[in-house]
C-alpha cells in the first residue's frame, strides 16, 4: 500500500481534509518538506493484540538449556 505524500505548505491549509481521508480509508499521508518525508499520519492502531502474541516468533528456541557445553575454558592465570 503506497502513502499519498504531500507538502508540508498542502497539509498545512487541507489538514482537516486529509484527517478524515486518513480515517476513511484507513492509509496513511506522509508530509514532506522540501522533497523529504518528515512526517506520517496514520490511522491510530491501539495494543488490543494479546503482547505474548506480538512476541511469538522473535524469541531464539534453545532445545537444552542443561545440556553440558562442549566448550574449551582458557582460564586466566
Amino acid at each position: 500500500m503506497d502513502s499519498q505524500q504531500v507538502s508540508k505548505t498542502e497539509f498545512k491549509a487541507k489538514a482537516l481534509e486529509f484527517f478524515r481521508q486518513v480515517e476513511a480509508s484507513g492509509e496513511s499521508v506522509v508530509v514532506t518538506d522540501h522533497g523529504r518525508p518528515t512526517l506520517e499520519l496514520r490511522p491510530y492502531r491501539g495494543l488490543e493484540r494479546d503482547p505474548l502474541e506480538m512476541l511469538r516468533g522473535s524469541v531464539v528456541r534453545y532445545d537444552g538449556p542443561t545440556d553440558p557445553l562442549d566448550v574449551d575454558w582458557d582460564a586466566a592465570q
